[in-house]
């Protein structure tokens, strides 16, 4: 596993807390970028999740000059569409009754690029969701409770939401922003990769790569 302590590239206060929890060392730094919660028609969820934590990460790199960014961008796929983080209360409102009584995906694309080399290696994980039929008098009082902000799909499986899931399928930690099994086992290639280039303090593979 990289040794050295971690950059996240993240405002989240979820996945400072589920690296925090994990036993991660890290600093945080802003992203300075706003960058769109979708990509565009035709791009698949996946891809559109890996670019937007690439572009996340990418943001930051004049800010720090060496070390391993660490960046994640979690979006919701269902019946062909994507959502990202609501707006306002009228498009959370819209989302939700969307999600309501689905199974859907969440996405979470995961970048981690090194700031010095630019080297990158971008994977994504899929954790399917069943969300309950959700009657009117729930929904309106989860969103006067503010819960939805700052929340692809509108919702945290963490917070006041969670009454609302009935059945999750892969990692719990995926939902909540950064799915915390996929961060291990690219950590530890990222490792591997780096011991097998010589001369190399931080490096790393482009495998699994889609932006570039």
């Amino acid at each position: 596993m990289y040794a050295s302590p971690l950059i996240l590239a993240s405002t989240s206060p979820r996945r400072a807390e589920l690296l925090r929890d994990a036993g991660y060392a890290f600093t945080v730094v802003t992203p300075p970028l706003h960058e769109p919660d979708q990509i565009g028609p035709g791009v698949p969820p996946a891809q559109q999740a890996e670019a937007l934590s690439f572009f996340k990460a990418r943001s930051v790199t004049h800010q720090v000059c060496e070390g391993l960014i660490l960046a994640a961008d979690t979006i919701v796929a269902s019946a062909g569409q994507v959502f990202g983080k609501p707006a306002d209360l009228h498009e959370a409102r819209k989302i939700l009754q969307a999600l309501s009584g689905t199974t859907h995906q969440v996405v979470t694309g995961v970048t981690l690029l090194d700031a010095a080399s630019r080297r990158r290696l971008i994977q994504h994980d899929i954790t399917r969701v069943t969300m309950r039929t959700l009657a009117p008098e729930a929904l309106e009082r989860y969103l006067d409770s503010g819960a939805w902000e700052g929340k692809a799909g509108a919702y945290g499986i963490q917070d006041r939401a969670d009454p609302f899931v009935a059945r999750i399928q892969g990692s719990f930690s995926n939902v909540v922003g950064l799915p915390l099994e996929l961060l291990e086992r690219m950590l530890a290639e990222w490792a591997e990769a780096t011991e097998s280039v010589p001369g190399s303090r931080h490096g790393g593979p482009s495998t699994g790569v889609r932006v570039q």
